[in-house]
Parts: structure tokens; C-alpha cells; sequence
């Protein structure tokens, strides 16, 4: 039996990813169309017709809900019928979801099954965060009180903590992503006010211009005249007798093995969305020996922050992030991924790179 699963964790409270997984106009912007089937209770009509891995559009029908925890579905796509659940848990960093779709009646060709999953892997660690972000984001309350900015969440359709993205993503949903379109059968038409409209968008700062210092001219001072010296008289026949100079003794040239060639590294972003994205940075030994200490220092844009750090031991000093870690192997590398939260809808890069204070390919 051939079953496609996923997991994924995400800095969003619960209700919040239930409402994405459930509310059909939200579910048509992350994942596929829906429509309520007429006159049938509890069952949806998923437009998946034209998506990868998909032969039909996917009828669901709701076999068993606990809001915001656990949706069961019976699907139908085209004949081929599979149960899929959706549970959403709370975490300390926000929630889990995790997806399981198992076939009852047909299957899947390992064509259409890996074409299904990479559908699902762009659906859950892509669209979905973007939609939780701009949900998040709506919610923000901007207003100006006794204490200043604030930026607490005030409950609406799904409240909770902020979110980030530490995304361990064991993808190969299909039917995943079906499953969780068919949620959005689960949840009434939400109101189209309350989800709908442009994130608010901000103004870049305009730098300020560099200051020119003036070089400081400063006049030569004027020759003074010093007096004559007196010639003194040597008494004939008297040669005065010259002093040998000691010749300086030639300096050894330092010998030994060249110095190994530096590390070098390059980078890369990764799966870039509204309010964030994944930075890499994949370190390089191209010498004969392994490298015990190295050095990365990235500097994010002013704003941005750090959720989740893998491949390396990290800390963080103002914008900068120094990144340390195990031995890189001759000829070998090391991969450092990390997760970056931006407080601005369109995402900036980090400003810098550096390995070992060398800037890194790719800026």
C-alpha cells in the first residue's frame, strides 16, 4: 500500500492554520479552488484537475472534525478513493500539522506519486506559510497608544502567538494538499472582509548623504641657516686612520610548506515568501588538510531576525550573525541553513557574507 504523508511545524498558533486549511477562500490562494457540492451536506469539490499528480478534480466529504485538532476526509478523485486526516497540535513554538492520506480502493503510479508530492512539498513549506504570514499580518494592531507602537495580535478569526517557520518538512503528501483543501469545505465562507485585502506596504529610508572631510593644507616652514662649521688644521705628515665598517649579516629566508588555500563559501536564498526565507551557506575546504576553526559572519537587513539555525553553532550581535561549527574535511563542506523572519511583506536579503573575512559567492 502505497501512503503519502507530511509533516510540517510552523510559529502560528492553531486556530490560525486551521482557519488556512478550512476556510475556502484562503484555500483557494494557497492550494486549490473549492466549491460546496449542492444540495449534498459536508462535502466539497477540490479544482485539482490541472495540478501535478492530479488526473480530476477531488470530491470530500468530511468524515469526522475537533476544531482546530483533527479533520477526517473520504476523497474521490475520478474513481480512486483515500482517507485523508489533517491533525493540527500546539507547540511551544506554535503548531504541527501533519497530514496522512492512505488509498482505499486504487493507487498511484510512482510517476504520478512523485509529482504529487512536490506539489504538496511547494504547497506546505511555501504557499501555506506565506498565507499563515499575511494572516498574521492583518491582524497586526498598528495604533499608537500611551505606551507607544505595539505589536500584539488581537484576537479575530485566529489568534495567537507570532509565527516563524522552522519548516522540518517530511513531504510526500498528495493527497495531503488535497486533504487539506477539502478543510476549507469544513469552515462556513468566512467574511471576505476579514481575510481579504493588501498587506500595507512601507516606505524604504533614504539614506543619508556621505560626509566629505576637507584635507587640511598645512604650509611648509621656511629654511633656517644654520652657521658655518670651522675647518680644523691636521698636522702634516698625520693621515688619519679609517675605521672598518661592520657589513650587515644577510637575514635567513623562512622556509616551509605554503600556507593552506582559505575557505570559501558561497550563498543562497531559499524558498523566499511574504515576510521571510531561508538563507544557505554552504562552506568549502578545497586545501589537503581539514580546517579545525572557521568562521561565518552574515549581516541580515535591518528588521529582520532569526527563527531556526541547522548545520552550524550560531550567535548574533545586532544584525550580524557569526557561525561556527565541526572541522571542515579536505575537499569537503559544510551547509549552514537558516530561517529569517522579516518585518517587511517583501522579504530582504541579508546585506553580507563573510567566511573567515573573505566575502562569500553569490552577492
Amino acid at each position: 500500500m502505497i501512503e503519502i504523508g507530511a509533516h510540517v511545524d510552523l510559529s502560528h498558533p492553531s486556530d490560525r492554520v486551521w482557519l488556512a486549511l478550512t476556510d475556502r477562500e484562503l484555500l483557494g490562494r494557497w492550494f486549490a479552488e473549492a466549491d460546496m457540492v449542492e444540495g449534498v451536506p459536508d462535502r466539497l469539490l477540490l479544482h485539482t484537475a490541472d495540478l501535478p499528480g492530479f488526473d480530476a478534480d477531488v470530491e470530500v466529504e468530511v468524515t469526522e472534525r475537533r476544531v482546530p485538532e483533527l479533520l477526517a476526509l473520504r476523497c474521490d478523485e475520478a474513481g480512486r478513493l483515500t482517507e485523508l486526516t489533517c491533525a493540527v497540535t500546539a507547540t511551544s513554538q506554535g503548531s504541527r500539522l501533519v497530514v496522512r492520506e492512505v488509498p482505499t480502493h486504487g493507487g498511484w503510479s510512482d510517476e504520478q506519486r512523485d509529482a504529487r508530492e512536490q506539489q504538496v512539498r511547494q504547497a506546505f513549506t511555501v504557499r501555506l506559510p506565506a498565507i499563515l504570514d499575511w494572516l498574521a499580518f492583518q491582524q497586526v494592531d498598528l495604533r499608537r497608544g500611551e505606551a507607544g507602537l505595539t505589536t500584539e495580535l488581537p484576537v479575530i478569526s485566529a489568534p495567537g502567538p507570532a509565527r516563524r517557520r522552522r519548516r522540518t518538512v517530511v513531504v510526500g503528501l498528495a493527497g495531503v494538499l488535497v486533504a487539506a483543501g477539502t478543510v476549507a469545505w469544513l469552515t462556513l465562507p468566512g467574511d471576505p472582509d476579514q481575510v481579504a485585502g493588501p498587506a500595507p506596504s512601507s516606505t524604504p529610508s533614504t539614506p543619508l548623504p556621505s560626509l566629505v572631510e576637507a584635507a587640511a593644507t598645512t604650509a611648509p616652514p621656511k629654511a633656517t641657516t644654520s652657521p658655518r662649521p670651522s675647518r680644523s688644521v691636521t698636522p702634516t705628515g698625520v693621515r688619519p686612520t679609517r675605521t672598518p665598517s661592520a657589513k650587515p649579516s644577510p637575514t635567513p629566508t623562512p622556509t616551509g610548506p605554503p600556507p593552506p588555500p582559505p575557505l570559501v563559501a558561497r550563498y543562497d536564498t531559499d524558498s523566499s515568501r511574504l515576510f521571510g526565507y531561508t538563507g544557505e551557506v554552504v562552506v568549502d575546504n578545497p586545501g589537503p588538510a581539514p580546517v579545525e576553526q572557521w568562521t561565518v559572519v552574515v549581516t541580515l537587513a535591518e528588521g529582520s531576525s532569526v527563527d531556526d539555525v541547522d548545520g552550524a553553532d550560531w550567535s548574533r550581535d545586532g544584525q550580524a550573525l557569526t557561525f561556527t561549527g565541526a572541522a571542515v574535511p579536505a575537499g569537503g563542506s559544510r551547509t549552514i541553513r537558516f530561517d529569517v523572519r522579516d518585518s517587511r511583506p517583501k522579504a530582504r536579503e541579508p546585506e553580507s557574507c563573510t567566511v573567515g573575512g573573505n566575502p562569500c559567492e553569490g552577492f
